[in-house]
């Protein structure tokens, strides 16, 4: 499966069902919807999962299950996002084979090469700005860090935290294919609108 060009991934959070904020964001446009609820049980994600895919199949847009790999392969969602301290990436490779979608979180170029390596298919670089969806206790990257991680490796970058309506934008143009984000559409008043608003920065 390929990514588009440009797109939009929004991330579920905690506090919003997560099949319904997928719905807002299919509505609102988003290419990519993924499945990330840490404390939830496999029961509970496996069944989100399996709606969120077929909603993903009937608006044309790629669905992926973070960290789970079992639950990815029950359900044969089209992809898996991996973290540094999850299942290694060429382990998850193996298993998954060739088809399904691996992306993998990386904050430098030696991670975003061994990802390279291990079979990924694209990186979550980041994270770009301060973020308040999860605790971080690395400064941010910033924008500087995305041209250096493209040019050591020859794989989509999706930029991912602090990413709002204001700074959308200056990510793209510095060389991400994509953005994921969480609050900006999952604590929006309007999902669909803010989603909307996302994807037009992306084109701008």
């Amino acid at each position: 499966m390929k990514l588009p060009r440009r797109f939009l991934c929004v991330i579920t959070d905690e506090n919003r069902c997560p099949v319904e904020l997928a719905r807002m964001a299919l509505e609102g446009g988003a290419r990519m919807l993924q499945l990330r609820r840490k404390n939830a049980s496999g029961n509970e994600l496996f069944s989100w999962a399996i709606r969120i895919q077929e909603l993903c199949r009937q608006n044309d847009a790629i669905f992926v299950v973070n960290d789970r790999v079992d639950i990815a392969m029950a359900m044969q969602a089209d992809g898996v996002h991996l973290g540094q301290e999850d299942l290694p990436a060429a382990t998850a490779r193996a298993m998954l084979g060739p088809e399904v979608l691996l992306g993998v979180s990386v904050s430098n170029v030696e991670e975003a090469r061994r990802a390279h390596a291990d079979g990924a298919d694209y990186l979550g670089l980041g994270h770009i700005f301060p973020t308040v969806s999860k605790e971080k206790p690395d400064p941010p990257l910033g924008i500087a860090m995305i041209e250096p991680v493209r040019k050591a490796v020859d794989l989509p970058i999706v930029a991912i935290g602090g990413i709002d309506a204001d700074n959308a934008s200056e990510v793209i143009r510095a060389g991400a294919s994509g953005l994921a984000v969480i609050s900006a559409v999952a604590s929006a008043e309007n999902p669909i609108d803010a989603t909307r608003e996302l994807i037009r920065k992306i084109w701008l």
